[in-house]
This record gives C-alpha cells, structure tokens and sequence, in this order.
C-alpha cells in the first residue's frame, strides 16, 4: 500500500524558507508521479505542484506558488522535496503529499495541479504543518 510521511513544516516569519520532505514508506517512489498539496481546516484541498517518474521528471506549480516553490526527487533517497522560499502568510497551511499515475496523466500543466483537489492521488499521509507570521 501507498503511503507517505510528511515532514519539514513549522513556523516561520513571512520571507523566510522551508524544506518539506515527503518519504515513501514500503515502496520505491520512482515509479511514481508525486504531488504535493495544501489544506486548511474547513477549506477545500488544493494542488501546490507535482512532479512526474519520467526521465528528468518534469515539474508543475500553482499559479500562486510559481517562481517560489521548487519540487525535486531523490529517487536514491526514496524522498521528494519541496522547497518554499520567500514564504507568505497565505502559505499557511497543513501540506500533504500523495501519488499517482506514472507520467503526465494527472500531471501535465501548471494549471491542472492548481485546480485540482488531488482526488486522483493517493497515500495521504499525516501532513506537515507550515505557518508564516511574524
């Protein structure tokens, strides 16, 4: 079974950075395309970026994120990362990852990972919690 453990989150002031890491626990992960999305209580989930399996994996950001966020993949270490620079308070969120479809199936464009709910991914972990404020 799919699942994932999110880490790396905390508190941060409005400017600063955070690396999230998002770990597979029982399976390898570079068969995979991964996601990473955000929630806060009593709001919808929505998509931050997702990144694919295939060769160099090709990378894709919500409008909102893009030119901040950087998603990568160590394959080696089983791990996927996101990292956030020039936080905003808006960023505030709990962030989960999960996985999909191998290739660009529900990964192929900046606008389809930031109109998504992630209903086609899969092994939600616990989330990770990242609040900026000063």
């Amino acid at each position: 079974q799919v699942q994932f453990v999110e880490s790396g989150g905390g508190l941060v002031q409005p400017g600063e950075s955070l690396r999230l890491s998002c770990a597979a626990s029982g399976f390898s992960l570079e068969y995979h395309t991964i996601g990473w999305f955000r929630q806060a209580p009593g709001k919808e989930r929505e998509g931050v970026s997702c990144i694919t399996n295939t060769p160099g994996g090709s990378a894709y950001y919500a409008d909102s994120v893009k030119g901040r966020f950087t998603i990568s993949r160590d394959n080696a270490q089983n791990t996927v990362y996101l990292q956030m620079d020039s936080l905003k308070p808006e960023d505030t969120d709990t962030y989960y990852c999960a996985s999909t479809s191998p290739g660009n199936l529900y990964c192929n464009s900046d606008y389809e990972i930031g109109h998504t709910g992630g209903y086609e991914y899969d092994g939600w972990g616990q989330g990770t919690q990242v609040t900026v404020s000063s």
